[in-house]
């Protein structure tokens, strides 16, 4: 790792006179930012299985890795179950439930959708920022018109298990946001199809019991997901605001432009921000990273953070990230 940094700072003078970025000379020689001919696929949290199998569906038969990325969170989305994505998700303390998502694709398009209400599938809305307009992200009423001239239907997101668990937080309205240690947050998904391309997709409902208005990290291009097909993408779970602070997916794959090993690249995202929370004890951070050459990585602040892989090699397991306290 060392002697390829030594590499990479002395060869920043030739490379600016070439016009090639610097880590371009000493990894193309290891080629390991080739296409791998192998599909890859990463996403957050044990719900990632359901969505990794999803997005399986598009890549296993040539499909591209924009339509697994889609395919694959609009699962955990449409689950009324799961209490912190789409359907079903936490409302905020006035009871609206409140919707964001963010997509990038291989060529640096990307779209997102912040503070979406009574659309089912946010990532679908985000596509379509992404495609049909010259926009990156659209919020509140205005994504929700944008959302109804695209074809998509009005759905009623607060199911009874949670309008129950917002009647009992307003017997105290404590609006003190936990961020979980444990198993329930943001799917961030990260593909790559059998062309090398990669993909993400990014979506959640936020803190349960938000502010009304609030919006964290999840449809912020550069915080909750960022993709330079070049190197590779990553994305992130936890508490948003500490994830905007130092854009950390996007710190991720710079970090991994730069050399880094994307476990190593997390680490460092995850170590960033602690120096920035003098908090950072009581909040969870999780970053995700998949580079180019099909290697894979994750890390987190506290013990719990787990997340799902699959590739042409593995079966969908289920991974246990190593963290930082």
């Amino acid at each position: 790792m060392s002697n390829r940094r030594n590499f990479l700072k002395k060869s920043v003078l030739f490379t600016s006179i070439f016009g090639m970025a610097p880590w371009a000379s000493s990894l193309a020689k290891e080629n390991i930012y080739s296409p791998t001919g192998k599909a890859t696929i990463i996403s957050t949290w044990n719900h990632g299985i359901q969505a990794n199998e999803a997005a399986w569906e598009k890549l296993r038969n040539g499909g591209a890795s924009i339509d697994a990325v889609e395919v694959g969170v609009r699962v955990p989305e449409s689950d009324p179950n799961n209490t912190s994505v789409g359907l079903g998700g936490m409302p905020d303390r006035d009871g609206h439930v409140t919707l964001d998502a963010c997509i990038m694709d291989p060529t640096g398009n990307c779209g997102s959708v912040a503070g979406l209400e009574h659309v089912e599938n946010p990532i679908s809305v985000a596509r379509k920022v992404m495609t049909e307009t010259p926009h990156v992200l659209l919020v509140g009423e205005g994504a929700l018109m944008f959302a109804e001239e695209q074809g998509f239907k009005r759905t009623n997101l607060l199911t009874e298990s949670s309008k129950k668990a917002w009647k009992e937080w307003q017997k105290k309205s404590e609006y003190k946001p936990i961020i979980n240690i444990e198993n329930h947050d943001t799917i961030g998904l990260l593909a790559q199809d059998e062309n090398g391309d990669i993909s993400g997709a990014c979506t959640t409902s936020g803190l349960a019991f938000k502010m009304r208005g609030r919006v964290g990290d999840s449809p912020i291009i550069g915080a909750g997901l960022f993709v330079d097909n070049e190197i590779g993408g990553a994305t992130s779970t936890g508490m948003g605001e500490a994830i905007i602070k130092v854009a950390g997916s996007h710190l991720i794959v710079e970090l991994m432009r730069q050399g880094y090993e994307p476990e190593e690249a997390c680490k460092a995202a995850v170590e960033r921000v602690i120096k920035k929370e003098p908090n950072y004890r009581n909040l969870q951070v999780g970053f995700l990273a998949l580079r180019k050459d099909g290697s894979t990585g994750g890390y987190a602040i506290h013990k719990g953070f787990n997340y799902a892989l699959m590739t042409s090699a593995t079966s969908n397991i289920l991974i246990d990230a190593k963290f930082k306290v």
